[in-house]
């Protein structure tokens, strides 16, 4: 059987999984606890061997989210949790300890920042580098370093990792390489194809799509040996060793930290993901058209998307995305603009923080997620004080054009 398309294989992937009655959906399981008529596979399960006991380490409704999140991504086995924070902080938590030393990206989310502190407080050292360029990547590693965190695209500024160049070098240096995918969904990228060795996704985002579900997902790409890793713990060293990862993040971080995704939301993130590409695709065309119409505004500063040509990692955003660039931008206004009183003459967007939606969503960045960054780190990272963070949506682009249009001619 010839291989199916993208979406083709999303649409079907529940079915195909063998439902009773015919179901095109794999029903919502919502039991917390999994009998077993024999005690010998009870322990079985808890052993090691593929099954359900408890629901905090997941339920069917999760397990076939994961194949869907799987296939998307292309790896060998998907866990999923209850927001893409907690996907991240299972994946640290999990696989480093006091006196590793990881390499990350400066260009990363607000959270994440705050995440990688707390890391840093319970002893694991981390070098904050420009991850655009691969030489700043290789000046920072050292005999201890154990990962290198990116995104795919930076979260406000868009700025693109060397995504190619970092993953061939974490390969020949044997480091694991943790990408998060979120702001290009595996529609756009297959962080796979750089050779990274989990992919992070907050499903709440692109993938889910209609913000009425928080979720995240780490995917093991299978491409990585954890047999040479030092942190992975006795009672997971058991079968291949690609796979030996991914079962510590789904021990600690389900199991132990009880990050679980609840089977409602699954069962919402799932049927959300049918309709990817056809959000993805208007997305895309709607940001790009938007961006091109901004950057010629006299009353805006700049605008900060890689499909630009104007855009620093242009040529690569081209290489690595093809000719869809993301639903996420950075708009720098006039400083002259008061941006509270810009933002509440808008009419159609929504003053919100969200990514990955289908409505387009505004916030001001220096005076929300960045805000206990203080100035000098804000000024660091180049968040000015009229940096507008936009997730673009699927309304009509007349609609969106205007609203800015109308909102800058008042200011």
């Amino acid at each position: 059987m010839a291989k199916n398309g993208f979406t083709t294989t999303i649409v079907h992937s529940d079915r195909r999984s063998g439902i009773e009655h015919g179901a095109i959906h794999q029903p919502m399981h919502a039991s917390t606890e999994y009998a077993f008529a024999d005690a010998r596979e009870l322990a079985a399960v808890f052993q090691g061997k593929a099954g359900f006991t408890y629901a905090r380490q997941g339920t069917p409704t999760t397990a076939a989210l994961e194949a869907k999140i799987t296939q998307m991504e292309e790896g060998v086995g998907t866990v999923t949790f209850a927001s893409g924070m907690a996907a991240l902080a299972a994946t640290f938590f999990s696989l480093l300890k006091s006196g590793d030393h990881l390499i990350s990206s400066q260009h990363i989310f607000g959270n994440t920042n705050s995440l990688l502190g707390t890391l840093a407080g319970l002893g694991v050292d981390i070098s904050f580098v420009d991850a655009t360029d691969l030489a700043s990547v290789q000046a920072a590693w050292r005999p201890d370093t154990r990962m290198v965190f990116t995104e795919t695209l930076a979260n406000p500024g868009t700025q693109v990792a060397d995504l190619a160049g970092i993953g061939n070098w974490c390969r020949d240096k044997g480091l694991v390489y943790v990408v998060d995918n979120t702001l290009t969904s595996p529609l756009l990228f297959k962080p796979k194809s750089a050779h990274a060795t989990l992919v992070v996704n907050s499903l709440s985002k692109h993938i889910g799509g209609h913000g009425n579900g928080l979720g995240g997902a780490v995917t093991n790409t299978g491409l990585f040996d954890w047999s040479a890793y030092p942190n992975i713990a006795e009672p997971y060293r058991k079968g291949a060793p690609t796979g030996w990862g991914l079962t510590q993040i789904k021990k600690k971080g389900l199991r132990d930290m009880g990050g679980t995704l609840s089977s409602d939301v699954a069962h919402r993130l799932g049927a959300g993901a049918e309709t990817l590409v056809l959000r993805m695709n208007r997305i895309c065309a709607n940001a790009l058209a938007l961006a091109q119409h901004l950057e010629s505004h006299s009353r805006v500063m700049r605008v900060h998307y890689p499909g630009l040509d104007s855009h620093a990692q242009h040529e690569r955003a081209v290489a690595l995305f093809g000719a869809r660039f993301g639903g996420l931008m950075g708009i720098e206004l006039d400083p002259a603009i008061d941006v509270f009183d810009f933002l509440n003459r808008l009419r159609v967007l929504a003053l919100a923080t969200h990514l990955g939606d289908n409505r387009t969503l505004v916030l001001p960045m220096a005076q929300t997620i960045y805000y206990e960054m203080g100035p000098e780190r804000r000024a660091q990272m180049g968040i000015s004080d009229t940096f507008l963070r936009v997730s673009i949506g699927i309304e009509d682009i007349e609609d969106l054009i205007g609203d800015f249009d109308q909102a800058l001619a008042q200011s």
